[in-house]
């Protein structure tokens, strides 16, 4: 059974990989702790400590399926700090941005233009755009 150390280790590291860098907004966490300290200590050890250190996935390719989901419930905020830990774990920009365009075929074309518009606004942000290629 991993200790509640590990765990804990685990969280922060996973946590600098995915939000370390890049625009810089305030994440789901803090206003979470508002509200409930130890809940928020609890949800951030299960979503970033357990889930998203798992290696099943890559970090790269669950931060694109992550970026697809969001995108298709057009989530816009969530989907503003996942694009950015995206862009920090390494997906490719022009692979990220086919994410989005086959999101069409599920949640239709406003939710393609949402994602784009906001990938476009995080790539200024990181002084990233325009996306080579």
């Amino acid at each position: 059974m991993v200790s509640e150390e590990e765990i804990r280790k685990k969280t922060q590291q996973t946590a600098k990989k995915l939000f370390g860098k890049g625009v810089r907004m305030d994440p789901p966490y803090l206003m979470w702790k508002e509200f409930d300290r130890d809940l928020a200590n609890d949800f951030s050890k299960f979503i970033t400590g357990n889930l998203y250190s798992r290696t099943v996935l890559t970090l790269p390719e669950r931060q694109m399926v992550t970026c697809a989901m969001l995108a298709a419930i057009r989530a816009g905020d969530e989907l503003r700090l996942h694009v950015n830990a995206a862009l920090n774990v390494g997906c490719d920009p022009g692979k990220l941005a086919e994410v989005f365009f086959q999101v069409a075929t599920y949640a239709g074309m406003p939710a393609v233009n949402e994602a784009l518009s906001i990938y476009r606004d995080v790539l200024k942000e990181r002084e990233e755009w325009p996306i080579p290629g």
